[in-house]
């Protein structure tokens, strides 16, 4: 399913649709640029989750992890892996066994564990507009 969106309220909007949708296991696998709106997009998804903390840049950790909603929310940022194989480093595997939602920033990065995942690609069309496609979902 393909969505336009105007601002970044707009695309928190599009990720609290999709997070509704969301029970827990699943794996949201980001593709886009820098300065995208990856981040605004879990904004939303955390808000769909009922979660009350607002979602920032796992850039520098690596993972945030969002608590006390309906399920947890597990955000990523795999810029600066080189391989899956650092995926086990950072404790993938006890991420995916707790059944929150794996939102994957970088998601290309490991791509090869990424096969079943949900994909939602966030481009640029113009300096404000978003084109967001969402596939492997409800909305999708």
């Amino acid at each position: 399913m393909k969505f336009m969106t105007n601002s970044p309220e707009q695309t928190e909007d599009i990720g609290e649709k999709l997070g509704r949708t969301l029970r827990g296991g699943e794996i949201i696998a980001y593709r886009g640029g820098l300065g995208a709106g990856k981040t605004a997009f879990t904004r939303g998804l955390a808000r769909g989750l009922d979660i009350s903390m607002r979602a920032t840049s796992p850039t520098y950790t690596i993972v945030n992890e969002y608590l006390g909603g309906r399920v947890p929310l597990f955000h990523f940022d795999m810029y600066r892996l080189d391989s899956e194989d650092d995926l086990f480093d950072i404790g993938w595997e006890d991420y995916l066994s707790r059944k929150g939602v794996c939102a994957v920033e970088w998601s290309e990065n490991v791509s090869g564990m990424m096969t079943d995942a949900i994909t939602v690609r966030i481009e640029k069309c113009s300096e404000l507009e978003r084109c967001i496609t969402i596939e492997g979902s409800a909305l999708g």
